[in-house]
């Protein structure tokens, strides 16, 4: 790419930092289930290191990605971090195994089973201090409560995220999945800087959190970003999009969340360089309006 994606993408400022809206996400960095080594631990570290290389400045990872491996291959890959880029990691979720179960008909996700939810304040702030110690770092620049744990009250796992913050153990302040009221309900505690929800072409369930954050200068962070379903098969909207443009369909699904709304901040994961490649391309895919609107009208 000749131009920077922060200049073909935009950026959106967190922490202090302006950091591109085409980010990384740093989940696929372990093995098969989110769980344990990749098979290609090389591989990974490349991927990390390419990708800055190539002017990503916001990486997403969690306590929960291996656990610990992700963090792990993001602090051999590139530290001493790069000034402009920004590591953001969360908890919140704990894991008791692979979030794949291989049945003699295939693969089953477990999903939520294999991450149960623990928000309890001590428990946060041990994984922050243990999260600072992997990565390498003096402070996190964004910090991410990566479930509401329904079994204490929110006030008092934000409240503990703003205990470290108010330590200079995090600058900013994240939210993963949540509804508009419990932001609403953060907000009262602390600052807010971003919100992590599910939103792609086809699954636009938080289209009232995105919402919200675009009315109030929140970054919104969409997790499974180039999800197209039955819209990228053959003949499908995304599938002729992508044939106009001599672009794949997973670039024309993250080239419309980046025209969509200015505070979406995709970062779309893999553990291979060739796949990374191929999803950073999505930065400088311009849609025609009418390609917008016809995505946008689509779920």
């Amino acid at each position: 790419m000749t131009d920077s994606i922060a200049q073909v993408a935009g950026s959106f400022e967190i922490a202090g930092k302006k950091v591109a809206r085409l980010g990384f996400g740093a989940m696929r960095l372990t093995g098969l289930g989110v769980w344990g080594e990749p098979d290609d631990r090389d591989e990974c570290i490349r991927v990390v290191r390419r990708a800055v290389e190539l002017g990503v400045q916001l990486i997403d990872t969690a306590d929960s990605y291996g656990p610990h491996v992700s963090e792990e291959i993001i602090r051999e890959a590139i530290h001493p971090y790069p000034d402009d880029v920004l590591i953001a990691t969360k908890a919140g979720l704990t894991r008791n195994g692979p979030d794949v179960l291989m049945t003699d008909q295939g693969p089953v996700r477990l999903g939520p089973k294999a991450w149960p939810p623990v928000g309890r304040p001590e428990y946060l702030r041990q994984q922050a201090e243990m999260s600072l110690r992997r990565l390498g770092l003096d402070h996190i620049d964004l910090f991410q409560l990566h479930r509401v744990d329904p079994k204490v009250p929110l006030e008092d796992q934000v409240g503990e995220l703003k205990n470290l913050q108010e330590e200079g153990k995090i600058v900013a302040i994240g939210l993963s999945q949540v509804t508009v009221d419990q932001i609403r309900q953060a907000r009262r505690i602390a600052a807010i800087a971003t919100v992590q929800n599910r939103y792609n072409l086809t699954d636009r369930s938080a289209t009232d959190v995105l919402d919200y954050c675009t009315r109030e200068g929140i970054g919104f962070i969409p997790w499974a970003p180039v999800g197209a379903g039955e819209l990228a098969k053959p003949g499908g909207r995304v599938d002729r999009i992508a044939s106009a443009h001599g672009a794949t369909s997973s670039q024309v699904a993250l080239a419309w969340l980046l025209a969509h709304r200015e505070v979406v901040l995709p970062i779309p994961g893999t553990s291979k360089v060739a796949h990374l490649e191929d999803n950073l391309i999505a930065a400088k895919l311009t849609l025609s309006a009418q390609e917008i609107d016809e995505l946008t009208d689509a779920a």
